[in-house]
C-alpha cells in the first residue's frame, strides 16, 4: 500500500462522507479518516478509550476499507467493536444495544459501484450534521490527530439480535403478501427474514447478494427497480411491494395495483394510523413534502401537530430528537420513528413494518387506503443548474423577492401568498393550500424546485412558471434536469 495519503476534501458532504475509491481516496486516506474520526470522538466524549461500533455493506472493497478505517480509529486509542456485514440501521441499533460511544458504517448506500463512504455518529441515534462534518474535515485534513492505543473485538451474530428486536414487537394479526426487492444489496439478507418473522408471506426479488448489482442499483427512487417491483406485485397478486436501498435505511412502496406511492404520502398514512393510538403527537416532515399534513382532518382530530423542517436525513433525525416527535418523514424515503416505535434513526425495514401495521389495522387494500387521501397535483423534484458558489445567494434573493410579493398582496393565479417558510430555502403557500419551494441542493451545483396544488394540475404548473420566471431574471440559473 502506498503511504501517500489521498483524500479529496469534497468527499466531506453535509451529513456523510463519500468518495470514488482509489480515484478520490486511497487506503492511507481512509486510515487518516479513521484517525480524524477517532480524535473527534475522544474530544467529544472526553474518554481515552471510547468504544466505536463498526460495520460494512456488501461491496467488493468495503471490508478492506473498513480494515483501514479501524487501523486509524485504534491508533487514536479507540476500542473497536466490529459487527461485520451490516445495514446502517443495524449499526445505529448496536450503539444502543451495546452501549457504545460512537458508530462508523462503511457504505456508499445506493451509489454506483466504485463509490465508498462512511456514515458516522457520536450521539446515540444521530448521525453527523454539517457542523460535525466540518469539524471532522478540519481535523482530518490538518492531521491534528490524537495518539493512543486501542483494541478490537469481533462481535459475532449481532444480526440475529437486530432481527429479533424488530420481529419481537411487531407481530401481525393477518397474513400480508409482500414483494421484497433489495436490488442485490445488503438488505437482501435482512429484510425478507424480518418481514417473514412478523408474519408476512414474502416474495423475494433480487435478494441474493451480488455486489456487481447486475440488474439495477439498489435505490427505491430508481425507476427500473420500481418497475420490477410493480411487475412482481401484479404477477403475484401481492398486497404491497417494498424496495430497499443498498444500506437499508430507505424504503420505496408500491401499492397492490402496482402504482408507486410517493414517500411523503406514505408518511401521512403512517402518521394518520399512529395518531389513533398516540394523540397529541408531533410529526416532522421535510420542506419538499406534501402540504396535506398541514390541515389533515385525522391528524387535527387527534390533536397532532406537523412541523416542516430542513431536507436531509441528518436534519430531520435531529429535529425528531430535539422536539421529541413521534416520527419524521422525508420525501426521499428516510423515515424516523422515536420511542416506543424505534430509537429515532432511519430504518427502512422498520418503515416497511409500519406500512404492514397500517394494512393490518384496516380491512382495505393499499390502493383504497391511499385513495382516502385528498388528491393533490404534485410536481417531481426539479433541479435547475446553479453554481455552488452562487446557489445560496440566489435563494437569499428569492426569499426577499417572495416576501415582498406577499407584503404587496400580489396574486399568483388569482391567489395571494398567505404563508412564507424560510427554514430551508423558501416555501410559500397560497390561500387554497397550493405551494412552491425553492431551495439550494445540499450536494449538487443546483437548486431544488417543487410545486403542489390540491386544486388542479394547471395551478401546479402556473406556480412553477411563476418560480421559473423569478429565477430566469437572476441570470444565474441554467438547464433543468427535468421540467413540468
Amino acid at each position: 500500500m502506498s503511504n501517500e495519503v489521498k483524500i479529496d476534501k469534497f468527499g466531506f458532504r453535509e451529513y456523510d462522507a463519500r468518495w470514488v475509491y482509489e480515484k478520490d481516496i486511497n487506503k492511507a486516506g481512509i486510515k487518516d479518516l479513521g484517525k480524524g474520526f477517532g480524535s473527534q470522538i475522544i474530544r467529544h466524549t472526553k474518554k481515552n478509550n471510547p468504544r466505536v461500533i463498526v460495520g460494512h455493506d456488501y461491496r467488493s472493497y468495503s471490508e478492506e476499507i473498513k480494515s483501514s478505517l479501524k487501523e486509524g480509529l485504534k491508533s487514536t486509542g479507540c476500542n473497536v467493536d466490529d459487527i461485520g456485514l451490516s445495514l446502517s440501521p443495524m449499526v445505529y441499533f448496536a450503539q444502543f444495544n451495546l452501549e457504545s460511544d460512537a458508530v462508523a458504517m462503511v457504505t456508499a448506500s445506493h451509489n454506483e459501484n466504485g463509490w465508498t463512504g462512511v456514515k458516522m455518529g457520536i450521539k446515540k441515534g444521530l448521525t453527523h450534521a454539517p457542523e460535525e462534518m466540518s469539524e471532522l474535515k478540519d481535523i482530518t485534513l490538518s492531521r491534528e490527530f490524537i495518539e493512543g492505543q486501542g483494541n478490537e473485538k469481533i462481535i459475532k451474530d449481532f444480526d440475529k439480535i437486530y432481527k429479533k428486536d424488530l420481529i419481537g414487537k411487531n407481530k401481525l394479526k393477518k397474513k400480508i403478501k409482500a414483494v421484497v426487492a433489495c436490488g442485490n444489496g445488503t438488505a437482501g439478507i435482512f429484510a425478507p427474514d424480518i418481514l417473514k418473522g412478523i408474519g408476512c408471506e414474502v416474495i423475494e426479488l433480487d435478494c441474493n447478494l451480488d455486489w456487481t448489482f447486475p440488474k439495477y442499483n439498489p435505490n427505491p427512487e430508481d425507476l427500473k427497480m420500481l418497475h420490477e417491483i410493480s411487475k412482481s406485485v401484479k404477477q403475484h397478486n401481492a398486497d404491497i411491494g417494498f424496495g430497499f436501498d443498498g444500506d437499508g435505511d430507505r424504503v420505496g412502496v408500491i401499492d397492490n395495483k402496482g402504482n408507486e406511492i410517493f414517500s411523503d404520502k406514505i408518511g401521512l398514512l403512517i402518521a394518520r394510523n399512529l395518531s389513533l393510538s398516540h394523540n397529541n403527537s408531533k410529526f416532522i416532515v421535510d420542506v419538499k413534502s406534501t402540504g396535506l399534513y398541514s390541515n389533515d382532518e385525522i391528524l387535527n382530530k387527534n390533536q397532532c401537530k406537523t412541523i416542516y423542517w430542513k431536507t436531509g436525513h441528518s436534519h430531520i433525525k435531529r429535529k425528531v430528537y430535539t422536539d421529541k416527535a413521534l416520527a419524521g418523514f422525508e420525501k426521499s424515503g428516510h423515515f424516523f420513528f422515536n420511542k416506543p416505535l424505534g430509537y429515532g434513526y432511519d430504518d427502512g425495514i422498520n418503515s416497511a413494518i409500519q406500512v404492514c401495521h397500517l394494512l393490518d389495522n384496516k380491512d382495505k387494500k393499499m390502493y383504497e387506503i391511499i385513495n382516502e387521501l385528498p388528491k393533490t397535483y404534485q410536481s417531481p423534484t426539479m433541479a435547475p443548474y446553479c453554481k455552488d458558489g452562487e446557489k445560496y445567494e440566489v435563494v437569499k434573493d428569492m426569499v426577499s423577492e417572495i416576501t415582498k410579493i406577499k407584503d404587496n398582496k400580489t396574486k399568483i393565479d388569482n391567489q395571494e401568498i398567505i404563508d412564507v417558510l424560510t427554514v430551508n430555502g423558501v416555501r410559500f403557500t397560497l390561500e387554497d393550500g397550493s405551494w412552491g419551494l425553492i431551495r439550494a441542493s445540499s450536494n449538487k451545483p443546483s437548486l431544488v424546485i417543487v410545486t403542489e396544488s390540491p386544486i388542479s394540475d394547471d395551478r401546479k404548473i402556473k406556480i412553477f412558471k411563476f418560480i421559473d420566471d423569478l429565477l430566469q431574471k437572476t441570470g444565474r440559473v441554467g438547464e433543468y434536469d427535468q421540467k413540468i
